[in-house]
């Protein structure tokens, strides 16, 4: 049943919300690709201009113009009359008509798990711009969670749970990875946890110290301590070389999310490397443990110098390490 919910439940909007219990299907769809329900006369103008530019431009802290969602277009009589459709991850459906009653619906897990479907039903192009702009952070926070339970759920299939072991006994968290992750350094308060191929890596640093005041959130200071720290046990490949972040070229993002129920600085930016040329995208995580006794830091980057293989996408080699930040349980809510 579909529960219309008022202005402060859902995106500041009227709104359907159907919310479905775990057991169904898995969804389809590829990393980060979303699904647009709608006719090719409804998706022209300010309809698309809207989605396009809130949905399909390049987000900050991205070395590659890589949109932050791949589209997919799919005419409604294909959606509704085919089950290969219904079960993708990410979708969104336009329905504009001169009769129809400004409304939103929203539901998860309709027909597969994960999923996010939103349907908009609005009388003309400048209802649905409205109700779309409105929504919007709420849409991006369910599909990029979405998107985290995909990465999750495959790497927990394929899960290393020798080298998860060892992080939960080491920093008294839990942290999941798939078995193409190993550990490539531990220290006492610090870890370097790599996915190493020929082509491309992915690795998540973790540190664990003393929480001191919350001056620890500050911007600047969140990022001279990533700076320390990846200068510290990130060596580069040349004699003195060092990894670093990108502060003076390129826009640092700085968003406050929550993450494992913590308040949490996320920040998104480019690293380089100091006397060397490497360098690609970041996401870093700064929170406290639930005592308050301690101050995490979780950081995601990616390096993947090829451009000749579409596959070997930044976009998408980052949402695995958001993936991995993400499921960040501590040891008594694990239990």
């Amino acid at each position: 049943m579909i529960t219309l919910l008022g202005l402060n439940l859902l995106c500041s909007c009227d709104s359907g919300n159907t919310e479905k219990p775990s057991g169904k299907r898995s969804s389809s769809g590829k990393t980060l690709e979303l699904m647009i329900v709608t006719d090719k006369e409804t998706y022209k103008g300010d309809v698309a201009r809207v989605v396009d530019s809130l949905f399909f431009s390049q987000r900050l802290g991205q070395l590659r113009p890589d949109p932050m969602f791949s589209r997919v277009m799919i005419p409604p009589a294909s959606y509704y009359e085919q089950d290969m459709f219904r079960v993708h991850r990410n979708i969104i459906i336009i329905d504009i008509k001169p009769d129809n009653p400004n409304k939103v619906y929203r539901h998860i897990d309709e027909w597969s798990s994960p999923q996010v479907v939103y349907d908009f039903v609005a009388k003309d192009a400048a209802s649905f711009d409205s109700m779309m702009c409105r929504c919007y952070a709420k849409m991006l926070d369910d599909m990029y969670n979405a998107e985290h339970l995909r990465v999750q759920k495959a790497f927990m299939d394929m899960s290393n749970p020798e080298l998860m072991k060892k992080i939960e006994k080491h920093f008294g968290f839990h942290l999941t990875f798939s078995k193409e992750f190993d550990i490539y350094k531990m220290t006492e308060d610090f870890a370097w946890v790599m996915k190493r191929t020929k082509d491309y890596d992915i690795s998540v640093l973790i540190k664990k110290e003393p929480y001191r005041s919350q001056a620890s959130f500050d911007k600047e200071i969140i990022l001279n301590g990533l700076n320390a720290m990846c200068k510290e046990h990130v060596p580069g490949p040349a004699e003195g070389s060092y990894m670093g972040l990108e502060r003076k070229e390129f826009p640092i993002e700085y968003n406050k999310v929550t993450l494992a129920g913590q308040y949490c600085v996320e920040t998104r930016g480019l690293w380089r490397t100091f006397g060397d040329i490497m360098g690609g995208p970041y996401v870093s995580y700064t929170l406290t443990s639930p005592d308050n006794k301690y101050l995490i830091t979780l950081m995601g980057f990616v390096y993947s110098p090829r451009t000749d293989v579409p596959q070997y996408n930044h976009r998408d080699f980052l949402m695995q390490c958001e993936a991995i930040c993400y499921s960040l349980r501590f040891l008594e809510e694990k239990e």
